[in-house]
């Protein structure tokens, strides 16, 4: 079946790319707004696109006719960011932080979630995250009314000291155990059934035969 999404609804689209484009890693955000006033907004839009620069990219979309995510407010107006990887514990203080509140209501409160400021930016730090990576804003993508993308270059990174061998910067992601994003409603994946497979060097490579008649009908 093809589709064309020109012709689909803004909900279809989003639908069909959140069940199809599996599973994503989820950033729960943090910021300040110009008051100072707390934010945390869980995204699953979320990943890494370079290590030189390092950036992140978060991906907003509106809530309603005009309403986006205090954060995406926040982050254009200060320059600053916290993006911190969930795992299992974190879950249900993620949870909360997705609802809908105002921006008078600081998520991290409701959550119970303790924090510290960041070491090089203003965002605050959720200390129970397994990972944490202080940005500032490298670029703000407009992509209309109160929805874009943010880019954000990695100033800092804070990770459990049992997750990483410091003297090989090798971190033990099946200790870190993410828990990535699925579908509505409510879908969620664990890391636990994983599996390696090698990337293949091409002078090992044995070339496949050429089908009969390949040369014939070239």
């Amino acid at each position: 079946m093809r589709l064309d999404f020109a012709t689909l609804t803004e909900r279809d689209r989003s639908k069909l790319l959140t069940a199809t484009v599996t599973p994503r890693p989820i950033a729960l955000a943090t910021s300040l707004d110009a008051q100072g006033r707390r934010n945390a907004a869980p995204f699953s839009f979320f990943n890494c696109l370079q290590s030189t620069p390092p950036l992140l990219a978060l991906g907003f979309e509106p809530r309603g006719p005009a309403a986006g995510k205090d954060s995406w407010a926040n982050i254009r107006a200060t320059g600053e960011f916290v993006v911190h990887l969930v795992d299992e514990p974190l879950l249900e203080a993620m949870n909360i932080a997705a609802m809908d509140f105002g921006p008078e209501v600081d998520e991290l409160t409701e959550a119970g979630l303790e924090t510290a400021p960041g070491d090089l930016v203003a965002a605050p730090r959720i200390l129970a995250a397994p990972v944490a990576f202080e940005c500032r804003l490298f670029q703000a993508i407009e992509l209309g009314e109160a929805q874009g993308i943010a880019l954000g270059e990695v100033v800092a990174m804070h990770i459990r000291d049992a997750l990483i061998d410091a003297e090989r910067m090798r971190v033990d992601t099946a200790a870190l155990a993410p828990v990535s994003r699925l579908h509505n409603p409510g879908w969620y994946a664990r890391t636990t059934d994983l599996f390696q497979l090698r990337r293949l060097n091409p002078a090992d490579w044995t070339p496949r035969p050429a089908e009969a008649g390949a040369e014939k009908n070239a």
